[in-house]
């Protein structure tokens, strides 16, 4: 063996036993398994596809050392499969740039082939078969970009395997080609509507399980953005009514249709049209649960349907839910439900546990704040009294700012009308009380507050 040989076998023994596991035990004990009958050769071998490809990719990828990195690397794959993963990684690589240099379209497809069967192999003797697929996918739709149905059957069966540990790009490049197959006509466009609503689950558990690594939430967040711009031309409610109208009228009792339109409506805000109404009322009569509870109360508070006393009820039983986002809604509209019926302290004890589940949500505050502007009058019986819930009201709407910056300009315009309705100067005087100290709010509102005159 030639020393430079030598040199690089020695090199990959060591590079063997610092980036895999307990490869050295490995070797030792199954070595036939791992390294093929002829293990002495296998490793030879790796390391010289290895060497010349580390000269390919030196070149930036453009140099001619790939054609003898191809020899050896052949030899590797078909006598040593399970030897390292490198060996799928790296052909995907070369295999790759063989296909956009080939001219020959016989020969191109037996390169596209050969690709796919390297995904295939990969998946066999390494497992990973979600992820793989997805990678596997990408490149099949790129180099076979007219056969939809391949592309998309390779697609679909990647992220029914991997679900919500989806990678986002496979899930972009998935819904594009739901997208262009519904564009092109070969595809009916409620497939678009129901991948929208596959891929938004994956999206949303993402979102969520990475709110709190700026990187990665940035990412999903791209993702989300590629994936709302894609949707855009399929997502009026128009067109979504048109798509499942006849699905709906063909297969009421089909539970899992039902779930798909009325998430989708609800999602998409169309809660007041007349196909929400039948589906999520039909879900419930089928199926009655507190989220099937939750889209009929949707539904109730919306549109020509409205009725706050109908959604009340509906929004009760929905309370038993557990998604926190849902919940933070679900006591948002049960206060404009007794809202609307001028119960105010009890909206007001269902936004402060709307509160509990979304803190960064303004609007509650916004909505506690004109409550207490409503009252002012009523809980009041003199030029100062009839005033001070103005003062609590302010507050509300501070506090609605700090919750969610981008709520400012509304919160700002409510706090200059009701700072106009402050006590005057001479009022605050004449009732023996100072501007900045506190003052207790009383009638339902009971808040303590800080004394405030008109400007």
């Amino acid at each position: 063996m030639k020393p430079r040989i030598v040199f690089i076998f020695t090199l990959f023994l060591i590079g063997f036993t610092l980036f895999e596991p307990n490869t050295a035990v490995k070797a030792q004990s199954n070595k036939g398994a791992k390294f093929g009958k002829d293990s002495i050769t296998c490793i030879t071998n790796i390391s010289l596809y290895r060497e010349f490809f580390r000269q390919w990719k030196g070149s930036n990828y453009k140099g001619e050392t790939v054609q003898d990195a191809i020899k050896s690397w052949r030899w590797v794959f078909t006598n040593c499969p399970r030897a390292t993963q490198y060996t799928y990684v790296d052909g995907v690589q070369m295999v790759s740039s063989f296909i956009e240099k080939e001219e020959n379209e016989v020969k191109k497809g037996k390169l596209i082939d050969t690709l796919m069967m390297i995904y295939d192999q990969k998946i066999v003797n390494f497992g990973n078969k979600g992820s793989n697929l997805g990678r596997k996918a990408v490149d099949y739709y790129k180099y076979k970009t007219a056969d939809y149905e391949g592309a998309y059957k390779i697609f679909k069966e990647s992220i029914n395997i991997t679900k919500n540990n989806s990678q986002g790009p496979i899930v972009i490049y998935y819904f594009r080609l739901t997208a262009k197959m519904a564009k092109e006509g070969a595809a009916d466009p409620s497939l678009v509507v129901e991948t929208y609503d596959e891929v938004s689950q994956i999206i949303d558990h993402n979102l969520k399980k990475y709110e709190a690594k700026p990187k990665e939430l940035e990412g999903w967040l791209s993702v989300k953005g590629n994936i709302e711009a894609e949707f855009e031309p399929f997502a009026t409610c128009e067109d979504l009514v048109t798509i499942y109208t006849k699905k709906y009228k063909q297969n009421k009792n089909d539970l899992e249709l039902l779930k798909k339109i009325t998430s989708i409506l609800d999602k998409k805000g169309c809660e007041g049209e007349q196909l929400f109404m039948d589906a999520t009322i039909q879900l419930y009569n089928l199926e009655p649960s507190p989220e099937a509870a939750y889209l009929i109360s949707r539904m109730y508070l919306s549109g020509v349907n409205k009725d706050y006393s109908k959604a009340l009820g509906y929004l009760t039983e929905a309370t038993s839910m557990t998604d926190a986002d849902k919940l933070a809604n679900i006591y948002y509209y049960i206060a404009i439900c007794l809202e609307d019926a001028k119960k105010y302290s009890a909206a007001r004890t269902n936004l402060r546990k709307s509160l509990e589940y979304n803190p960064n949500n303004a609007q509650p505050y916004i909505m506690i704040g004109d409550m207490y502007a409503a009252s002012a009058k009523a809980c009041g019986d003199n030029d100062l009294t009839n005033r001070v819930a103005y003062w609590a009201a302010v507050d509300q709407y501070i506090k609605a700012k700090n919750a969610d910056p981008s709520s400012a300009e509304v919160a700002n315009k409510r706090i200059r009308e009701y700072s106009e309705h402050f006590p005057s100067m001479e009022t605050i005087f004449f009732y023996d009380l100072k501007e900045g100290d506190s003052y207790k709010v009383e009638c339902w509102i009971n808040e303590t507050t800080t004394i405030r005159a008109s400007k």
